[in-house]
């Protein structure tokens, strides 16, 4: 006999006597964060110089924020808006 041979004897047996052991999934419910209120936004475009965008980024990494929090955060301190 073959090695496949071996491995196909007494098969149909096996399958009608061992315990199926079919993985079970665990389904978790996704937990949603709050939402915070804002108001509506809108796109600004505007150009830039380079050595300006480099030093956005460092600023916005050492907060540890996005981009757009800390350019949010600078406009309003420098225009005295809450």
């Amino acid at each position: 006999m073959t090695k496949y041979q071996d491995k196909l004897s007494g098969f149909a047996e096996r399958l009608k006597t061992e315990e199926i052991r079919t993985p079970i999934q665990e389904v978790k419910p996704v937990v949603e964060v709050a939402k915070k209120v804002t108001e509506p936004e809108i796109q600004l475009n505007v150009w830039i110089s380079k050595k300006l965008m480099k030093k956005i980024k460092q600023k916005s990494l050492d907060a540890d924020m996005s981009i757009k929090d800390w350019v949010t955060d600078a406009l309003k301190s420098k225009l005295l808006v809450k």
